[in-house]
């Protein structure tokens, strides 16, 4: 038995994993299989008929019938039960040999016989129970071809036949010699050709996981792209919408206050309301012209640009549903009133030689950009400061090599009750998302060892190997005490 385990991988060659189950037949294979049988039949029993013809043999059509139709109907389970299709084979074949020596040499019943031992090597399920089939098989044929040969009187016969020849061996040993290679041919041929579909079948059916694994992870790369957008236009309807219209609540509310005594500090709030309610119909409509628009042709922003690269700015506006420029550090000191005009504001500027801010990508910038204006709407909202302090900084460390921060502060405490409409917390939640996002450091929370609340963001300049990175809860060394 370990002979021939070891046997047979040699003569069959490379295998499919033992514990490799193939799949059944399918229907449409199975009927297949059914015409094949019929058809063996059909020229099986037309080749013996014009061979009886010629030879006058004693074969009566009845025997060639059965014969003929036992060893063909045999193919029709030959895919789906291929050992037991086999082994009654190999019985047939042999009691039919006995029985019909005439017959059992027909091509067709040969054919027959090959293509049972080609079908157990190509769709057996479990590959020891074909070994040991197979194994089994090849001692019995071995033991009946020498049974044959010596106890029912071949050997007799091919004395006979072969009296007077003059051939370098005799007559015997070369009848045997044939039969041997005649066989080893016969077998080893059927079980490597079986073997060899079944290891390609096993490569079709693995090429076949790695195509439906490529699929899924298809689909959960695009459905992955269409949450991370939804975040992306989220976060920019909270940062330009959002930070408008608060500012219209707040100003409204103003107005409403000071109008009895003071008619002309409330005119000066309404036309601040109105062009905050202008900056955010022109803002919206710039967002939704981006998602209106073909993706190939979107600008790249702080959510969807890769962050080792630096996207083209888009063109300025030509109309009012156009899309404008975004904004970054560049626009800092112009528009840093207009994010928060009932607030003082402090802006400065500390940048490292070699890394002044405006080197930084626009990509970046508008990050940064968004993170101040957040941060200050919510001192305004949420806090009794009247002013803040803007710092944007560059510098390197080991940890983020080349880098740029914004840091937002103030002195105030929290109000007990919001001006205008109660927070929802995404606004924080979306710097911590946009840290992430370009692989930085967000601090947020109240000031340590002063009254106030800091809000301070530091990204790398470059993306870092994200595996050597301090996650987004590190804390930052406070500029106010190393200064």
């Amino acid at each position: 038995m370990s002979f021939t385990s070891a046997l047979l991988p040699a003569l069959v060659g490379p295998d499919a994993p033992a514990d490799w189950e193939r799949p059944g037949p399918t229907r449409t294979q199975q009927i297949h299989d059914v015409i094949i049988a019929v058809l063996v039949f059909g020229v099986g029993l037309l080749a013996w008929w014009v061979y009886d013809d010629l030879d006058n043999s004693t074969i009566a059509l009845w025997q060639a019938a059965t014969g003929l139709g036992v060893q063909s109907a045999l193919l029709s389970i030959r895919r789906r039960f291929p050992l037991i299709c086999l082994i009654a084979a190999t019985v047939a074949f042999i009691a039919i040999s006995q029985w019909l020596p005439g017959l059992s040499v027909q091509l067709s019943f040969q054919g027959a016989y090959f293509t049972a031992l080609y079908s157990a090597a190509a769709w057996s399920k479990d590959t020891r129970a074909f070994r040991a089939c197979t194994a089994g098989i090849l001692v019995v044929m071995g033991v009946w071809l020498v049974i044959g040969s010596t106890l029912f009187g071949a050997y007799q016969k091919i004395v006979d036949a072969a009296d007077g020849s003059n051939g370098a061996l005799p007559p015997f040993v070369a009848w045997m010699l044939y039969s041997v290679l005649m066989n080893v041919a016969y077998f080893a041929g059927a079980l490597y050709f079986g073997r060899r579909a079944r290891a390609g079948a096993w490569q079709h059916d693995r090429l076949m996981a790695q195509h439906q694994q490529l699929k899924e992870q298809s689909a959960e790369l695009a459905r992955r792209a269409v949450v991370d957008e939804r975040l992306r236009i989220a976060r920019e309807l909270h940062d330009v919408v959002a930070h408008h219209i608060s500012a219209v609540g707040i100003q409204a509310a103003a107005a409403r206050r000071v109008q009895p005594k003071a008619p002309d500090t409330a005119a000066e709030l309404l036309t601040q309301v109105e062009s905050s309610a202008r900056s955010a119909l022109s803002e919206t409509r710039a967002l939704l012209g981006v998602l209106r628009s073909d993706p190939g042709q979107m600008p790249a922003d702080a959510s969807s640009a890769p962050a080792d690269t630096t996207p083209e700015p888009a063109p300025p506006a030509a109309s009012a549903g156009s899309r404008a420029p975004e904004p970054g550090l560049e626009q800092g000191g112009e528009r840093v009133e207009e994010m928060a005009p009932d607030l003082r504001v402090e802006l400065s500027r500390v940048q490292t030689d070699g890394l002044a801010l405006a080197q930084v990508p626009a990509h970046l910038g508008l990050t940064l950009y968004r993170v101040v204006q957040e941060a200050l709407t919510n001192v305004r909202r949420h806090s009794t400061a009247r002013s803040a302090t803007v710092a944007l900084r560059t510098g390197h460390d080991e940890a983020l090599g080349d880098w740029v921060e914004a840091e937002i502060l103030d002195t105030g405490r929290a109000l007990p009750t919001p001006r205008g409409p109660a927070g929802s917390g995404y606004g924080l939640e979306g710097i911590r998302e946009r840290a992430a996002l370009h692989v930085g450091v967000a601090e947020i929370g109240p000031r340590t060892g002063s009254a106030g609340f800091r809000v301070r963001l530091r990204v790398p300049l470059t993306r870092p190997d994200t595996t050597d990175q301090p996650e987004n809860a590190t804390t930052l060394p406070d500029p106010e005490e190393t200064a």
